[in-house]
């Protein structure tokens, strides 16, 4: 089949001219004596019959017609003109980039000021704005130095069509860390030569003041989510020993919360900030000493149980009165550890679940019938989780509750577009391997920049606090995982077999391609001596920009969305598929199992749960009754400027017909739905809420039956 196509460099799709060929190849001829149109005519013949032929399943871009055409001047015997051709090529390469560092710069800034880049709104938590615009500039040429400096053509062109996705191209730094809050507290808030230095706090307030500069300024050095586990089990002590009231606990509280969603970070962001709390003093640390300015003291963390519950109950209670105008905090999202002795019954849990109801706030991890163990695997952020027993193997000499670790890089394979290329399963699979062995070239050429990077000082204040994994390992990143992750496996499934990923053939396939990527996977972690995960990947923006781009190369591929496509993330169902939160459980648990770099099943619900006994049994009956490892409950919520909280979806106020922000769960974490991409924004509309009601009267039901039998 004659190409008809070509895919320019700036990813636009125009109609394929075969006598922009000919004339690129008679104008080097020309430039070495040569004067034959008919010959040139006979070359161009033969470089259309090779794109034709190498081109069936896609569309070729000019760079791929380009090589053909140095291999046919070279191999036809004209190394003169060849010669001339590939020096023509660098020539406007460069002439190109001179060109284009002027276009672009006058393009980015009127693009975002007038909202024509659809990435204005890629990150929901990025805000339009003059440091937006800023950081919109910096990302954008950061991104061309990763592209083009730093990875190879292949692995550059992998990304720009569209075959996988590279996260987080427009900062030279990691993915996500964690930190450990121990070496925190022993050490203070330091790092940097010549900048300011904090002793180790003495008072609970300073603590949480120190804590909120350590943040801030971590999140400087990384992309993503910064992380600190045991939170109420560290701090519990200072209440003690300040001999605080809960009315001083909640007011230092509330500082703490405000400050970390005031939006002072690159792009007019707030940090991305996750803490894990115990809500019972942690198996680990329980026994050892507090610290209390950089000492140890007579008591163990376990003698400050009222201290907890004091911090939890204050926590919750900032969380759910929300900001000025009744707006939920999107920061620091709460991961709580479910394990078999839980207290469900008491107080401190009784206010959490009543923040859950209301907002959705936490995370719970699923320590009572899943692989998860609170020793083994800490929270990193809002989807990573990492399994700390590989890093024990390595020598780390790491205990569960030690958050040195994160994610190098993540890369994100474009499944919807495999399965519609493909044409076999073993095909897809073939193809699958392909852009893994991109994605490790590309997380291997990351780690070794970064590492080099960190030796020379870029980024102080990590390069601090992961000394010790420098000293015991010999790399600052050495307990810093390499991330795969996938997006579209249910479009994938429709498109190579025709069926989703909710019928048993297309949940089966799935699996057969989540087991090989592992298998994949734990081969690259013994070539290359680095820690490797496979995730499902938030994707936020990259759903959208997959599905765009595969809509104008493949118009007939499946993507969801009417007006503007999306692809489902991960391995999930379809956004519309089922009211019943169980069921979709049963569907989703033998896939969300497999991923060793982290997951999330998102309950969304159409409005808050009526009591905290419902959101109780709910919760209760997942970690009973599924291996599921993490599992958010997701209320829709609207914000009125002047009657603050509304329950459910309102974009208009009930009460005064003013226009309201619809509050829920982007991905990990909750924005208003204005200020999503439109890929989100299509899938929020598609959006099938589950009802507790209803799901909870389907599994008593089941559990009726199967107790009768």
């Amino acid at each position: 089949m004659a190409v008809t196509k070509v895919q320019k460099r700036n990813g636009e799709i125009v109609d394929f001219d075969s006598n922009k060929i000919k004339e690129a190849i008679f104008a080097a001829a020309q430039s070495v004596g040569g004067k034959d149109e008919v010959k040139s005519a006979r070359l161009t013949k033969i470089v259309t019959d090779i794109i034709n032929e190498t081109s069936r399943a896609s569309i070729p871009s000019v760079e791929d017609i380009q090589d053909v055409v140095e291999k046919v001047l070279i191999e036809e015997g004209h190394a003169k003109t060849a010669k001339a051709y590939i020096l023509y090529r660098k020539r406007h390469e460069e002439i190109r980039e001179v060109k284009n560092l002027f276009m672009d710069a006058e393009k980015m800034v009127e693009e975002y000021v007038n909202l024509e880049d659809w990435r204005v709104n890629e990150n929901a938590n990025m805000g339009f704005s003059l440091q937006g615009l800023n950081n919109h500039i910096v990302e954008s040429i950061t991104t061309k130095y990763w592209l083009n400096k730093i990875y190879r053509k292949d692995l550059r062109d992998a990304h720009t069509r569209g075959d996988l996705h590279i996260h987080d191209l427009g900062l030279l730094a990691p993915y996500c860390c964690g930190w450990d809050l121990e070496a925190f507290l022993v050490k203070g808030f330091k790092g940097a030569k010549g900048k300011i230095e904090s002793k180790p706090p003495k008072h609970f307030e300073s603590a949480l003041g120190q804590l909120v500069n350590l943040l801030y300024t971590l999140q400087g050095e990384s992309a993503g989510a910064q992380a600190v586990s045991s939170l109420d089990t560290y701090l519990a002590p200072f209440i003690y020993y300040d001999n605080l009231d809960f009315k001083q606990v909640k007011k230092a509280i509330q500082r703490f919360v405000f400050n970390l969603n005031v939006p002072t970070r690159v792009g007019f962001q707030t940090p991305f900030t996750n803490v894990t709390l115990d809500i019972t003093p942690h198996q680990l640390l329980k026994n050892q000493p507090a610290i209390i300015g950089g000492e140890m003291m007579d008591k163990t963390y376990s003698e400050f149980q009222r201290e907890m519950d004091m911090f939890n109950q204050a926590f919750c209670e900032v969380m759910m009165e929300g900001d000025g105008a009744g707006r939920a905090f999107s920061f620091p999202i709460p991961t709580i550890n479910i394990t078999d002795d839980f207290p469900w019954n008491s107080d401190t849990v009784n206010s959490l679940m009543e923040m859950t109801r209301k907002f959705g706030t936490p995370y719970f991890a699923n320590f009572v019938n899943s692989d998860l163990s609170p020793e083994d695997i800490r929270s990193m952020c809002c989807r990573l989780r990492l399994d700390n027993r590989e890093l024990r193997k390595r020598g780390g000499g790491l205990f569960g509750a030690n958050p040195l670790t994160g994610s190098i890089n993540v890369v994100t394979l474009n499944m919807a577009r495999i399965g519609y290329v493909a044409n076999t399963p073993e095909d897809f699979k073939k193809r699958v391997r392909e852009l893994m062995e991109y994605a490790k070239e590309i997380c291997e050429a990351k780690r070794a920049v970064l590492e080099s990077y960190m030796e020379a000082g870029l980024y102080p204040y990590s390069r601090h606090y992961l000394q010790g994994v420098k000293d015991g390992t010999g790399e600052y990143f050495k307990n810093h995982f390499s991330t795969i992750g996938l997006n579209g496996m249910n479009e994938a499934c429709i498109n190579l077999i025709g069926k989703d990923i909710t019928t048993e053939e297309g949940r089966d396939f799935a699996i057969e391609i989540m087991e090989f990527m592992n298998r994949v996977i734990q081969i690259y972690q013994e070539e290359t001596g680095s820690l490797w995960n496979l995730e499902a990947s938030p994707a936020e923006g990259t759903a959208y920009r997959f599905a765009r781009i595969d809509k104008k190369l493949y118009p007939r591929i499946f993507a969801q969305g009417k007006d503007e496509p999306f692809y489902t993330n991960s391995t999930q169902l379809p956004v519309d598929h089922t009211k019943d939160i169980f069921e979709a459980i049963d569907l989703q648990e033998n896939l969300q199992t497999l991923y060793t770099g982290g997951t999330v099943l998102h309950g969304f619900i159409g409005e808050e749960i009526d009591n905290i006994e419902t959101c109780k049994e709910l919760i209760k009956k997942v970690m009973e009754k599924s291996s599921i490892p993490y599992i958010t409950i997701t209320p829709t919520f609207s914000i009125c400027p002047d009657h603050g909280y509304l329950s459910g979806e309102h974009f208009t106020c009930p009460h005064c017909e003013k226009e309201a922000e619809v509050w829920t769960r982007v991905v990990g974490f909750h924005r208003p739905v204005q200020a999503w991409n439109k890929g989100k924004q299509a899938e929020y509309e598609m959006r099938e809420e589950f009802s507790p009601e209803v799901s909870l009267k389907n599994r008593n039901e089941i559990l009726k039956d199967e107790k009768a039998i």
